[in-house]
């Protein structure tokens, strides 16, 4: 098998995957606009592909999907001129050509040419642009958590079903070797019985202070940024970046970096359930969370600290926990972040760049290694936009299902109380206080939700 070396005992093989693209430091850097022209297929192959948001992740995905021989970006859309002018740049430079300028989503979406659209916008602008692109007919690549709030996410599954469309979202570790190497050990079974997955986020991250409401900057839309969240006043810390801190518009770092390693590690838990035979886990039946602001003094509304626990139904029950420590300037397990998955036999830590496999008193018996750059998740969408196959982050089955773990954590974290889930409606049982924290009071027109 490629990338696999065998050892003289099985159970010590060793998994040696190296990186699949070596563009992480690049991308980070914004480096990618000053590279050779991409090399292309035939015209006629080509993924026409509009893009909306041109900073941030999107901006790393403007690159990508411009870098792909599978794809043209030939459309990007933001309402903030300052970011936009950047991302139609580095595509040209990156693709050899220019593509169009818009700064109201809605012209991509209404374009017939355009296939597919990229959704890189902060968590607020998930849901609309991805079901108005089902409803047209295009397939969808949506940053994740798949939506603002778990009312938004089932929407969004309801046009792709009904739209027959692929949609992946870009939890990109799904896509990369290093992820897929550590499943492929944990299905060899060397891992033992399986009970317990976790969890955490351990990097530093610092106060953003408290810095005064303002008028938007020039030739900036707020009206439309702000969308179906309600009308307040501009300030910075609501803005580029930092609007994650805030309700209305993010889903906390459980919703921004926690999605990543919850779903490594429920992925983790099922192929060692694979393993074993036994049936896999979805949503959780029980959530319970404690935590809240206690570290920063700045304007966040989502905890800076926190722990989640998530009981699955079964024979026995299987735990999976989170821990959230974003003020701690040390690595737990050896990362900053990550994953693991813990049976009789042994356990699995699994972080950004590589994972190690332990068994006996904590003797390391496997390891592999690669990064986690989108690029593979880019082209796993565009090769299953050609054979309607599900990606590996399918919306549906992967990506949704992660992002109702963030937030049913979040919300029993917000109402101090467990939480008993119906996986199919994904109501809360006799939970008024927090049935009304799936969703929003209501969606500002007019951008209500599109109907299905």
């Amino acid at each position: 098998r490629k990338g696999v070396t065998t050892m003289s005992h099985l159970s010590r093989r060793t998994f040696l995957h190296s990186s699949t693209t070596g563009m992480t430091a690049l991308a980070g850097a914004g480096l990618l606009a000053a590279e050779e022209p991409a090399k292309k297929q035939n015209a006629s192959e080509r993924i026409r592909v509009g893009c909306v948001g041109g900073g941030g992740r999107a901006g790393s995905l403007v690159r990508s999907f411009s870098r792909s021989s599978q794809a043209d970006v030939v459309a990007i859309a933001d309402l903030d001129p300052q970011r936009l002018a950047p991302a139609l740049e580095a595509a040209e430079s990156i693709q050899g050509h220019r593509p169009r300028g818009e700064k109201d989503f809605r012209k991509l979406i209404d374009d017939p040419e355009i296939d597919a659209i990229v959704v890189g916008t902060p968590d607020h602008w998930h849901a609309i642009p991805t079901i108005l692109a089902c409803l047209a007919g295009k397939d969808v690549y949506v940053e994740k958590p798949d939506a603002h709030n778990i009312i938004e996410g089932r929407r969004m599954i309801a046009a792709m079903r009904k739209h027959k469309r692929i949609v992946q979202m870009g939890s990109q570790h799904r896509s990369t070797e290093r992820l897929q190497s550590a499943l492929e050990y944990i299905r060899s079974g060397a891992l033992g019985r399986c009970l317990v997955a976790k969890a955490w986020e351990s990097s530093r991250q610092g106060s953003i202070g408290y810095p005064k409401d303002r008028e938007p900057p020039e030739g900036i839309d707020y009206d439309m940024w702000l969308g179906s969240a309600p009308k307040q006043p501009f300030n910075p810390n609501r803005f580029h970046g930092r609007w994650r801190w805030f309700y209305d518009f993010g889903t906390g770092d459980l919703g921004n970096d926690g999605v990543h390693r919850l779903d490594m590690a429920l992925a983790g838990l099922n192929a060692a359930l694979e393993a074993e035979g036994a049936p896999q886990v979805g949503l959780p039946q029980r959530t319970s969370a404690v935590g809240g602001k206690w570290y920063f003094d700045d304007m966040q509304e989502w905890p800076d600290t926190m722990q989640v626990n998530y009981q699955f139904a079964g024979e026995p029950p299987r735990i999976l926990t989170y821990e959230m420590r974003v003020w701690a300037p040390y690595s737990y397990h050896g990362h900053s972040e990550g994953s693991a998955v813990y049976g009789d036999q042994g356990y699995i830590i699994i972080g950004n760049s590589n994972w190690q496999a332990y068994a006996g008193k904590n003797e390391l018996v496997a390891e592999g290694s690669g990064d986690s750059h989108e690029g593979p998740h880019v082209e796993n969408f565009l090769d299953c936009i050609k054979t309607r196959e599900k990606p590996y982050c399918d919306l549906e089955t992967v990506g949704h299902r992660a992002s109702v773990l963030c937030h049913a954590g979040n919300i029993a974290s917000r109402v101090g109380r467990t939480l008993v889930l119906d996986p199919e409606t994904e109501e809360f049982a006799g939970d008024d206080e927090a049935n009304a924290l799936r969703g929003r009071p209501e969606w500002r027109k007019p951008w209500t939700l599109p109907e299905v």
